[in-house]
């Protein structure tokens, strides 16, 4: 029984050493921690944060750090959300730290900003950890995230198709969006066992969040079936290997994005804090794949990261500055709009909410796109695959109009305005079919045509003073249509190339 006794003790000794080592070799590595700190630590309540809390509360004195527990109650999971608060809360109490707890709702926050569930807790999860760090003085916040958090990030974006920024992976650290706040992570090359391992010889509580057992969500299947399949049947250390690729094209980034600073300074005509302008001759001459760099690093500037800015958007900014049009407008996720305006290219973030259209459903040959038509003419787009013609006409033969062939629309030009704009349909687009008198869903209209999803997903619409006035191919609206009075005739031609 002693000799079992000793054992045990020997293993505990053991697993926390070696993890306070790993962790404090980490936090030297990349600089993480300074003395005097003041460290707020995101603290949810499940393991990997527990055990970051204790570690970091162990080198406390060493770099004489101030220490703060921060925690959101997403109230996603009702009162197992608001157990998980009163544990976290019990747990400041018992290491007698500071603790900041504040309950939010997440899907009302997901609803009103057309945000997945996932997206609009991390948005309102750092929004809140910022802001009570800029309140009470913390100049760091601490984030549990673990090795295998790491790679499981990775596959994941592997799986979407995506450019190198995100196989990448997460950063050790990096900028918060208020000044001089510096997020964080000391686990970030610390297995998941090893967590385990730690929190199972210190005897430490811990939560566990039902919700990162559902495998609706593709993050949970790759976490319980693929990396065990992997690990199984391919390679024991996957893990470890995809860290160890995400390191190696972090490194690379950082080196192409260091060389690329002073291309884009040269690039750039003016800069304010909310917008961007650079010359497009300077952009065109560019390679490809430096040409994309560019255009990222430029809404980078603006938005300040690239959540929610796919390799997609990035192609189509690059594509539409190859197109035969100079005036444009490509609306992106949180406010962003590209917009071309003859030798400018205008990167931006507006006040107001724009409609944009999300990527994650698309097809690699769907992409989002808004035209701006300054006056009749033809508008050629060979990676929408369609091609458009206006034309003012003079026959006015309402008998032609009527007979018109399928993709022919006319209307009545003194009750439309220049410029107008063409783009992908849109959730919760409204308009009124010719020959009624109230509004309807344009995804409704089109499922009463009995069109399918995927054509569907590909009509474009015109818009004039942001109203709908016709579905590409199919109907206008109602309020623009050619009566007895009418004086000037727009045409419009829709060709599929």
């Amino acid at each position: 029984m002693a000799d079992k006794i000793r054992n045990m003790r020997s293993f505990v000794n053991d697993s926390g050493h070696s993890l306070l080592q790993k962790v404090t070799k980490t936090v030297s590595e990349f600089d993480m921690i300074h003395k005097n700190d003041s460290v707020l630590v995101g603290v949810s309540g499940g393991a990997d944060s527990v055990a970051l809390l204790h570690i970091l509360n162990e080198i406390a004195s060493k770099y004489t750090l101030r220490l703060g527990i921060v925690h959101l109650n997403h109230s996603l999971r009702e009162k197992e959300s608001d157990d998980d608060a009163c544990f976290v809360r019990s747990l400041s109490e018992k290491l007698h730290l500071p603790c900041f707890i504040e309950k939010k709702d997440v899907i009302k926050y997901k609803v009103e900003h057309g945000l997945s569930i996932e997206e609009a807790g991390r948005q309102m999860r750092y929004a809140f950890f910022e802001d009570i760090a800029e309140k009470q003085g913390f100049n760091k916040i601490a984030l549990g995230h673990t090795a295998d958090d790491n790679a499981e990030l990775v596959l994941m974006y592997i799986m979407r198709g995506s450019g190198s920024l995100g196989i990448s992976g997460i950063p050790p650290l990096r900028w918060g969006l208020k000044n001089n706040l510096l997020i964080i992570r000391p686990l970030i090359k610390i297995l998941r066992s090893e967590i385990e391992d730690y929190i199972s010889s210190k005897c430490l509580l811990h939560v566990v969040d039902k919700s990162n057992i559902d495998e609706k969500y593709l993050r949970n299947r790759i976490r319980h079936r693929l990396i065990p399949d992997l690990k199984n049947n391919y390679n024991p250390k996957i893990v470890e290997t995809l860290n160890r690729l995400a390191s190696i094209i972090r490194s690379e980034n950082e080196w192409m994005e260091t060389e690329l600073t002073s291309v884009l300074k040269k690039l750039i005509i003016t800069e304010e804090a909310d917008r961007i302008v650079c010359s497009v001759s300077g952009i065109k001459v560019l390679g490809p794949a430096e040409k994309k760099r560019i255009i990222r690093s430029a809404i980078l500037k603006v938005k300040k990261d690239l959540r929610r800015i796919a390799l997609a958007h990035i192609e189509l900014v690059s594509t539409q500055l190859e197109s035969n049009s100079d005036n444009w407008s490509l609306d992106l996720p949180d406010r962003i709009r590209v917009t071309r305006i003859g030798g400018r290219l205008v990167v931006s973030k507006e006040k107001r909410a724009l409609r944009t259209i999300s990527l994650k459903h698309a097809d690699k040959e769907q992409s989002v796109y808004n035209y701006v038509i300054n006056k009749p003419e033809c508008m050629l787009t060979k990676k929408e695959g369609f091609e458009i013609i206006l034309s003012e006409i003079k026959d006015k033969c309402f008998e032609n109009i009527f007979k018109s062939e399928p993709g022919v629309a006319f209307f009545d030009m003194d009750k439309l305005c220049f410029p107008l704009v063409l783009r992908n349909r849109m959730r919760g687009d409204r308009f009124t079919p010719l020959g009624m008198s109230g509004s309807q869903t344009v995804a409704r209209y089109l499922t009463n045509k009995k069109i399918t999803v995927e054509s569907r997903s590909k009509v474009p619409v015109m818009l004039s003073k942001s109203k709908i006035i016709w579905l590409a191919g199919h109907i206008i609206d109602d309020s623009v249509k050619v009566t007895p009075n009418t004086r000037k005739i727009l045409k419009a031609e829709l060709f599929l190339a």
